[in-house]
């Protein structure tokens, strides 16, 4: 006795199942006319959460904030953020429809404003990225990115802040070179010279030093640079940069 099965789909003569674009047509129907609410335990819910959360980021701005003048209304800003963006995905999470709609609508939307510090825009995206959980109910996703997140940050201030400094010098052409020859001694030839300008009546020279070696040099020398440029005659203006734009300067009255 022979058993033969056959396997394979079942003939359409090429045409699309019936069935199946019935049923695909039904769930792009019932998508785009869904207009389901989320119950009031759940908005209560994700709005608390956002809440928290946008404490949280805000803490984590004041605490690792390293530039020079920090402002509150940016802070305040990020929290918010982060509760407007679990209000908007709240509302369009259950409905495809209004997705599309808050996309056009808040497309029109434009921020000319420059982000003085490529790190706010860290603390922007995060705000950003937590009320999109919050407003989905994501809430562990939320509270585990943000600890871990918290951690990296607090670890590359503390770890990771060495940056070179510039050492600029301003005063008059006739000790232009002792002034050259002091720096290279306090800093053992270690100071490498970015910018050198001198014209009839002054001089500016401006030194890449890294932060460390600066540090060592004034240990060594039990004195910072700027005190032992500031006595030679002729100098009129010693100033220390670093790139967080923090300036210590050093000037002889007029």
């Amino acid at each position: 006795m022979t058993v033969s099965f056959t396997c394979g789909r079942p003939e359409t003569d090429g045409k699309p199942d019936a069935g199946l674009e019935k049923n695909m047509r039904e769930f792009i129907v019932e998508n785009l006319t869904n207009t389901e609410a989320l119950s009031v335990t759940v908005i209560l819910m994700n709005n608390v959460i956002a809440l928290i959360v946008a404490f949280f980021i805000m803490f984590t701005y004041k605490i690792s904030y390293a530039g020079p003048a920090y402002s509150r209304k940016f802070n305040i800003s990020i929290g918010s953020i982060t509760i407007i963006t679990a209000m908007i995905m709240s509302i369009i999470s259950n409905n495809i429809a209004l997705s599309l709609g808050m996309v056009g609508a808040l497309s029109i939307i434009r921020f000319r404003t420059a982000v003085k510090d490529v790190r706010d825009a860290t603390y922007i995206f995060w705000a950003i990225a937590a009320g999109i959980g919050c407003g989905v109910s994501q809430y562990a996703l939320i509270v585990i990115g943000s600890a871990f997140l918290l951690l990296f940050l607090i670890i590359t201030r503390k770890g990771f802040t060495s940056c070179n400094k510039l050492l600029v010098v301003q005063g008059k052409p006739d000790c232009l070179h002792k002034t050259e020859a002091a720096v290279d001694t306090f800093f053992s030839g270690k100071a490498h010279v970015s910018m050198r300008n001198v014209t009839e009546g002054s001089f500016e020279l401006v030194y890449s030093i890294g932060e460390g070696i600066l540090y060592k040099a004034a240990k060594e020398n039990q004195m910072d640079i700027s005190e032992k440029l500031i006595k030679i005659d002729g100098v009129k203006r010693v100033n220390i940069v670093d790139q967080k734009d923090e300036l210590r300067s050093k000037r002889l009255p007029e």
